[in-house]
């Protein structure tokens, strides 16, 4: 979220956070467990895959119908009794009306005038129309006559009612309750209740398209599900593009609008918000695109991105159904990162949700949605799909030492970097071997759950959940302490097992050079230090990885660490006050190792007056490289390293000059 903003007019902007957490759910029925035809003796991590098979055969829905639209769906996931945002239950995601929405936050974040944002019930769109109601619950336990208690906490009866009610949609539209898969297309595009043509056709290309792949998952529940591959299932046309804002720029097959951002002054002193305008890419290259939650209901974040005291960002995806609203035009910049030199080169997207409750808010057609919008930006604009490009809020490097407490942790440990970058068709994955001088953060996300705190009150711990971040020690063993963050705690505390607590902590796609291994634990550089994880072999949660890393030239004891990549003093037109250089209180000392994927030029913007032209951007001689040198980016200057290639481990001829990697 953007609950810190780059330093912009005094006063200008104000911090807009929601600390609640979500309410619990009313207390719900006893579950009336369904068993499968295949018998009570079964495998118990098979009952899922049980499930789909009888719900199949008894309502006479071909099985990889069923399978693939539980899996747009959910993931396969059950969460019994919990809703999502939606109010939508179990494997087939099925919606009570009446509990149509997330769990309400328990209290209201407040605007900078003091004024309570109160929270619509139902999701609502830009437009401020309701959305229409996915798979009814309450229907489809009539279909099946069972309670609908049984659909919120069975998962076996929440497959039956999804079948149920998609061989009812296939006999509404007169057409047969066929074996071939082709002929549930219609019955496909209904079945969540989108509201527009555009979202139902690429809501069924996506289900179809898994149909012909194939999938396998390990559910947060521990089940084993397999859909078989069924390549010679023929695609559909794809969606007309749609007609849409003027302003608006987004892929053909999703659903886009445009809700604008306002840019005006808002006092007599001159301060205005709540972006900048820009050139980009004439003025300054889109190098990254930053990835938020928004820690608040996407209703709020509406009144939010149209107050001009507030800060703003390019899009908006809604949780329910992945709809994209767009706020500003991505020549311009928005104030979302908290860094005014990320904003400059960035394309700021948040996603509606609370990173303490990514079940029932990081939802799969948000993911998908989400992937889509990144996959065309991307292209557009030249940026690298990895992780040091495509990175989340809590990635953001921190521009000066004093911000790093002011940091933010979104879209936090739960959010899946593996399985999203599989859907931007760059997956994570080993680039070379086990004892390669280089790793990628890597773990099984499903069976990957350490613990975490703090979702539910201060201290209390969190319910296990799949994770993408690995927790790091000062030495190889589990009772070891954490290793500390001195910018992100300069009161010397320890870090903690805290869910937004990020001093401790990796990501999946984050790569770093090895310092050291012992038996199962593996040692990296990391902010100046070594610091342990456990990575077993038989469980990995690291894999080789190929590439370039930093190291200090021959002679130098350590270099400094920015935030930023700043101009030389020289490059500065007259009458300009040169931007303080302000290096972060970390080290790269000799015989350290950092990742790199990009060289990066040096570039500033003195964006301090409401103006109806874009203000011109300051481009030096001095270069830049960017540097996985902690949970967040960094920048060391190209002068004061050397390059090392990782793929054979050897030390490569210094690259004296070194020209934009990555690009």
């Amino acid at each position: 979220m953007r609950r810190n903003v780059a330093p912009r007019v005094p006063g200008a902007l104000r911090t807009c956070r929601l600390t609640a957490c979500l309410l619990a759910t009313a207390a719900l029925l006893p579950p009336l467990l369904i068993l499968p035809a295949s018998g009570a003796d079964e495998a118990e991590d098979q009952r899922l895959q049980n499930a789909f098979t009888d719900a199949a055969r008894e309502f006479h829905v071909p099985r990889s119908v069923l399978l693939s639209v539980s899996y747009m769906q959910s993931r396969w996931d059950s969460h019994p009794g919990t809703p999502s945002v939606a109010g939508g239950y179990g494997p087939m995601h099925l919606v009570e009306p009446a509990r149509s929405h997330a769990p309400a936050p328990a209290a209201a974040p407040t605007a900078p005038n003091g004024r309570a944002n109160s929270s619509p019930t139902g999701t609502v769109s830009a437009s401020g129309g309701h959305a229409v109601q996915p798979a009814d619950l309450a229907r489809a336990a009539r279909l099946i006559k069972v309670p609908p208690a049984a659909l919120r906490t069975d998962a076996v009866a929440n497959v039956r009612g999804g079948a149920a009610l998609l061989a009812a949609a296939q006999r509404h539209l007169g057409k047969p309750l066929s074996e071939d898969p082709e002929d549930w297309w219609q019955a496909v595009e209904r079945f969540p209740g989108t509201r527009d043509v555009t979202s139902a056709t690429t809501y069924a290309d996506d289900v179809f398209a898994l149909i012909r792949r194939g999938a396998h998952r390990t559910t947060a529940e521990g089940q084993e599900v397999t859909l078989p591959a069924s390549p010679g299932v023929r695609a559909h046309p794809g969606p007309q593009v749609p007609h849409r804002p003027k302003e608006v720029e987004c892929p053909a097959e999703l659903s886009c609008d445009w809700l604008a951002a306002p840019y005006e002054e808002i006092d007599e002193d001159g301060d205005y918000g709540n972006h900048d305008l820009a050139d980009r890419p004439r003025d300054q290259k889109i190098e990254y695109i930053v990835i938020h939650d928004t820690e608040s209901t996407l209703p709020n974040m509406f009144k939010t991105v149209q107050d001009p005291t507030e800060a703003s960002w390019h899009y908006s995806i809604r949780s329910s159904d992945g709809h994209v609203t767009q706020h500003v035009r991505t020549k311009d910049e928005a104030w979302h990162s908290g860094s005014k030199f990320v904003n400059g080169r960035s394309i700021g997207i948040e996603h509606e949700g609370f990173l303490t409750h990514p079940g029932t808010w990081y939802t799969e057609q948000m993911y998908r949605s989400s992937a889509r919008l990144v996959r065309f930006l991307a292209k557009k604009y030249g940026v690298p799909l990895d992780r040091q490009h495509i990175f989340g809020h809590d990635n953001v490097p921190a521009p000066t030492g004093d911000s790093i407490p002011e940091m933010h942790e979104d879209p936090g440990p739960f959010w899946d970097w593996q399985h999203y970058f599989d859907l931007l068709g760059a997956p994570l994955k080993a680039t070379a071997g086990p004892d390669s001088d280089m790793v990628m953060i890597l773990p099984d996300y499903a069976t990957h759950k350490p613990r975490y705190t703090g979702c539910d009150g201060d201290g209390k711990r969190c319910q296990p959940h799949g994770s993408s971040a690995v927790r790091l020690h000062t030495e190889p063993a589990d009772n070891a302490p954490l290793i500390q963050d001195p910018g992100r705690r300069p009161d010397g505390e320890e870090s903690t097992e805290d869910v937004s607590d990020l001093g401790s902590r990796v990501s999946t796609g984050q790569t770093f050079a090895v310092a050291d291994r012992s038996g199962e634990w593996t040692a990296i550089w990391f902010q100046g230090n070594k610091a342990w994880f456990k990575n077993p072999q038989d469980h990995p949660t690291a894999v080789g990885a190929s590439g370039r890393m930093v190291t200090p030239k021959e002679g130098l004891d350590e270099i400094p660490v920015y935030g930023r990549a700043l101009p030389e003093e020289e490059a500065y037109p007259e009458g300009m006050e040169e931007e303080s250089d302000s290096p972060l209180p970390y080290s790269l000392r000799a015989g350290q190792r950092y990742v790199t994927q990009s060289g990066v030029d040096s570039s500033y913007v003195d964006r301090s007056t409401f103006s109806g032209t874009p203000q011109p951007v300051v481009v030096g001689q001095e270069r830049y490289y960017e540097i996985q040198f902690g949970h967040r980016l960094a920048y060391v200057r190209a002068n004061d390293v050397d390059l090392v290639h990782a793929s054979t481990g050897s030390a490569g001829a210094p690259d004296q000059q070194p020209g934009p990697a990555g690009r």
